[in-house]
């Protein structure tokens, strides 16, 4: 049902059959039922045949995405388009004026702003929800159920290529085994913002892993090799976690694993983080993009739920509708990742806008 209205493109304007379980997962459309509004929406000055909502961009922010387009499609009969090209490849989309929104589980930064400014392309930076970064092993792995973020840096850092090739490099307590990493590919926001907070610089990884933008892969992946480690968003996690096992992680105050508590009283540190989306401001006076991200902001908190990732407090969505109804252009990150962020320091980042 959702594949004949929301069209998902790939690299290759394809949709893998990865891609088609990732549709299955997500799919909400029994889920929505329980929302209040579920009338048919009436919006004016749209020709329904001609109006598209254009999106893409991070695999990570997409089922939230997703789930509002379904939703939003079923009730207006207008047509959202949802690509997974990676928070990079979506930004140069949105900075080349192809699309309408850019999913991002990142902050843009200075070379997109750049970029965009380039093309004259204002936005509207609008956070919908906040994400554990999760480290999965294989369950057969009983010897790295929790790791130190200076362990984390030894197996990903450049310097490990082609040395740090097996567990007991790690810890010698660890068995003499292959070493398998799976993580995203280097268009990816969880990529930029993993290697920022456990190597220290952005995009500084060393290259020889199983990287892919599509994050069952890397879940297939992990799950059929017992000597497996690697990272996505907790929405992935939580949809395999009888595939896989989250990894705590101890950035110096013990041992914590993801969940929403640990993300919501902040203790899940340095790989809690927000995710967004971006709306073009000239787009944005389209009735179609318009109406939509109301929708978003209005029903974001429940969907973000139901894809199993971790909502704003209700007030936020309520500002962030009037950012966007205000028209508020800019980023409030300067350009810059900001590692460890909790919701509360978000929320304050936001008040003193």
């Amino acid at each position: 049902m959702y594949q004949k209205n929301v069209q998902l493109y790939g690299a290759n304007s394809m949709v893998s059959n990865a891609m088609r379980f990732k549709l299955n997962r997500f799919s909400v459309v029994g889920a929505i039922a329980a929302l209040a509004t579920t009338v048919s929406l009436a919006i004016p000055g749209i020709v329904k045949s001609q109006a598209v909502v254009k999106i893409d961009g991070s695999s990570t922010v997409y089922p939230v995405t997703e789930a509002v387009a379904e939703e939003f499609q079923k009730q207006t009969g207008i047509k959202v388009t949802v690509g997974i090209s990676g928070t990079g490849g979506g930004f140069k989309k949105f900075c080349r004026g192809e699309t309408d929104i850019s999913n991002a589980s990142r902050p843009i930064l200075q070379k997109e702003i750049d970029a965009c400014k380039e093309k004259g392309i204002r936005y509207i930076e609008l956070p919908v929800a906040f994400d554990a970064l999760t480290v999965v092993i294989n369950p057969q792995n009983t010897w790295a159920e929790k790791l130190t973020v200076a362990q984390l840096k030894k197996m990903w850092e450049p310097a490990a290529k082609g040395t740090i090739t097996n567990w007991n490099q790690i810890d010698p307590s660890f068995p003499n085994a292959p070493l398998k990493l799976f993580g995203p590919g280097a268009d990816s926001g969880t990529f930029d913002y993993f290697t920022e907070a456990i190597v220290g610089k952005s995009k500084s990884s060393r290259p020889d892993y199983t990287g892919s933008e599509d994050d069952n892969v890397l879940v297939q992946g992990v799950s059929s090799d017992k000597n497996a480690l690697g990272y996505f968003g907790y929405a992935y996690y939580e949809e395999n976690k009888g595939r896989l096992k989250a990894v705590a992680i101890d950035n110096g105050k013990g041992p914590v694993k993801p969940s929403i508590q640990t993300v919501l009283d902040g203790s899940y540190n340095p790989l809690s983080r927000p995710i967004f989306i971006y709306v073009n401001a000239e787009s944005a006076k389209k009735p179609e993009v318009k109406s939509f991200v109301e929708f978003y902001m209005r029903n974001g908190e429940q969907l973000v739920k139901k894809v199993a990732y971790i909502p704003l407090p209700s007030k936020a969505y309520t500002t962030f509708l009037g950012y966007f109804r205000a028209g508020r252009a800019g980023s409030i990150f300067g350009g810059k990742e900001k590692v460890g962020l909790t919701i509360d320091q978000l929320m304050t980042m936001e008040a003193k806008q």
